[in-house]
């Protein structure tokens, strides 16, 4: 009897050790399953990019019954705007989100976007990006390691400045006005009569309490998330530019990924573009409300001067594929 118990105690050891190596081993072989994927981004966690972002993250790990699982990384945390474009080449981060505007030092064919005035509106400019235009530009950069998966609004860039609102160009002149480090931008604020200052955006705040420029130009979700507005209180919007964000993934990551997920990923930036322009059209809105509330004065000045000063560097793209492109896009309607 004591040897029948004791075979039997051991057999049930047995099973019970077969089932938790079995459960072990399924466990293991599903987290073997999930693929992490990791997006880089500079701006604040309450920027409606952000919030784009989670909606994508949420939706990839949705539709691949999360087997793909995304983590969203704001404030620069992974690296500036150039370094986590840098991390995507190499394969290191799979996905960032990068203004249009400096991502034209890794794609040259973005420099189209800054080109002053280009849209006449924001419907011109959606016309453009979900058209072939559109498509063109985000595959233009897998030469360089870079596939564009989609375009995100991030509206029209105007002027804030510190001491002296600006109602016509003339008011610009002699102003040292924060830009963003490309050609087009120094040249636009050049031709405005401003003196263009190149500075990263995280040392802004500090850069306008300090004097070190009297302002600088963006969008307003981007002026009232970074609180410039608590140093600048004159907003202007002439509204000069509009670059949109682009949401890329390493072309090293994207050949590494099954087709069925990169359906998903495609599938979830084509929602999240919906998703972003409506959260984005609203925050626009709430943002401009909280700045007047906090003391801003917003001005609304006359375009017509401002285009007259740009519009002779359309002239300087005459016979290039930036000029042919640029009539291309005023061909639409």
């Amino acid at each position: 009897m004591t040897i029948k118990k004791s075979i039997l105690l051991k057999t049930i050891v047995i099973v019970i050790t077969v089932i938790f190596c079995l459960f072990a081993m399924l466990f293991l072989s599903q987290r073997a399953k999930v693929k992490t994927i990791r997006i880089s981004h500079s701006l604040d966690a309450s920027h409606p990019i952000h919030k784009s972002l989670e909606y994508f993250a949420e939706t990839v790990e949705k539709e691949s019954g999360n087997t793909l699982k995304v983590l969203v990384y704001p404030s620069s945390q992974l690296g500036s705007d150039r370094e986590t474009v840098e991390l995507m080449q190499m394969g290191i981060i799979s996905l960032g989100i990068c203004s249009a505007g400096p991502l034209e030092s890794f794609v040259p064919d973005m420099k189209i976007f800054g080109v002053p005035y280009l849209f006449r509106d924001k419907e011109h400019m959606y016309q453009v990006l979900d058209g072939q235009i559109g498509k063109r530009l985000l595959s233009a950069g897998e030469k360089f390691g870079l596939k564009g998966l989609c375009f995100l609004d991030a509206g029209a860039r105007s002027f804030y400045t510190c001491h002296k609102m600006v109602n016509t160009p003339e008011d610009l002149k002699g102003m040292k006005i924060r830009v963003m480090k490309t050609n087009m931008c120094i040249r636009t604020i050049e031709a405005m009569g401003a003196c263009p200052t190149p500075i990263n955006f995280g040392e802004l705040y500090t850069a306008l309490q300090q004097g070190v420029v009297d302002g600088a130009e963006n969008n307003p979700p981007s002026f009232y998330t970074s609180r410039h507005y608590e140093v600048c209180k004159y907003y202007s919007l002439d509204e000069h530019l509009r670059i949109p964000d682009v949401l890329l993934i390493s072309k090293i990551v994207w050949n590494g990924l099954l087709n069925k997920d990169k359906q998903i990923l495609l599938k979830a930036s084509k929602l999240t573009v919906e998703y972003q322009r409506k959260l984005w059209s609203e925050f626009e809105g709430y943002s401009l409300e909280e700045v007047k509330k906090a003391g801003v004065e917003v001005i609304y000045p006359g375009k017509k001067d401002f285009i007259a000063l740009v519009k002779p560097l359309w002239q300087e793209f005459k016979g290039t594929e930036t000029g042919e492109m640029i009539k291309e896009i005023q061909a639409i309607d």
